[in-house]
């Protein structure tokens, strides 16, 4: 099994992440952000991680500190689950519907951060979740992993229906780039021979 832990503690957060990527899609998540614990089991379910968020952060001032550190800690336990990368697929991409809402993404797990971000949000709140932090969440998550991704909204007009095709795209395209291929031999997918 491929399995990677992360933590951080700030004056602002304490945050604990495991992560198997070999799962069934087992969550348990405990942010203190409600929105957040939906969009990550869903993406465990499609991704078919097993993953477990703890989170105690200072939700009386806002979101965005629990938000931007549980992606930091998920892509850091993402990469510790990667190991040397040996034997990976490396690519994956992913089309999802959601309703009205069509969201795109792919991801390269390249070793290089980089995340482009073509979405627009109509609601500046869903609930009392502020969805600037979406993007917050990605870029938390791809400086970690180190891996390049592009997510690309099709269309959508309901934006908790785009938010959830991007999480569940990801996970879909993540799912593939990370699963093993066979006729690799356990080859690094790369000319340079690392990633």
């Amino acid at each position: 099994m491929r399995t990677g832990t992360a933590a951080r503690k700030t004056s602002e957060t304490d945050v604990k992440v495991a992560i198997n990527l070999d799962g069934s899609g087992v969550c348990d998540t405990k942010t203190g952000v409600g929105f957040l614990d939906h969009m990550l089991s869903l993406f465990s379910r499609h991704g078919r991680f097993d993953l477990t968020v703890e989170c105690r952060g200072d939700t009386a001032v806002d979101d965005h500190h629990s938000v931007e550190d549980v992606g930091i800690c998920l892509g850091a336990a993402f990469s510790t689950a990667l190991g040397d990368k040996s034997g990976i697929n490396r690519y994956g991409h992913s089309v999802i519907p959601m309703d009205e809402s069509l969201v795109m993404t792919a991801v390269d797990i390249s070793g290089r951060a980089f995340l482009a971000f073509s979405v627009e949000l109509p609601a500046g709140k869903v609930g009392t979740f502020d969805t600037e932090l979406v993007k917050e969440f990605l870029l938390g998550f791809v400086r970690k992993a180190e891996v390049t991704l592009h997510v690309k909204q099709l269309a959508g007009e309901n934006t908790h229906h785009i938010i959830e095709a991007i999480f569940k795209s990801l996970a879909r395209s993540l799912r593939d780039a990370s699963s093993v291929d066979a006729t690799l031999g356990g080859e690094i997918p790369s000319t340079k021979g690392v990633l």
